[in-house]
């Protein structure tokens, strides 16, 4: 898509305070237990009956389910991991030379890449022993 003006953001917020579901400890990482309103846990229990048009009396086996449910990194509070876009969206700006968001869709382009370019482009052949809040393992 050239130039969205938006964008879901549902799967980067997960994992936060402010968000629904249970803090759980797996292997000694924290995770936020996650619940998409269209996974069949949440149709099942009748939550979302109003957004997707089901009748409450249905069975299990006749959703259609269109979501998951499973868990996703603990990354704190949303105010966090906002400040940590904010900082790379500034940063960008000054790559391009950009003084607004508007003047960077103009100077910019998608550039597609391929899988190899894509791990090159990250850090490789190191054992990372500090997490960045903006990188995470």
């Amino acid at each position: 898509v050239k130039n969205p003006r938006s964008v879901m953001m549902g799967n980067l917020f997960a994992g936060t305070d402010e968000a629904p579901g249970s803090l759980v400890t797996i292997q000694g990482r924290k995770y936020k237990q996650y619940r998409g309103m269209g996974s069949l846990g949440v149709m099942s229990s009748g939550i979302s009956s109003d957004r997707y048009f089901q009748k409450k009396e249905i069975g299990k086996t006749k959703f259609v389910p269109e979501g998951v449910e499973g868990v996703t990194p603990y990354v704190g509070p949303v105010q966090e991991v906002i400040y940590q876009m904010i900082g790379g969206l500034k940063s960008a700006m000054g790559y391009t030379g950009s003084a607004t968001i508007h003047e960077m869709h103009t100077r910019t382009r998608f550039i597609k890449i391929t899988q190899a370019g894509y791990l090159e482009s990250h850090p490789h052949n190191i054992t990372i022993t500090d997490e960045a809040p903006n990188y995470r393992i």
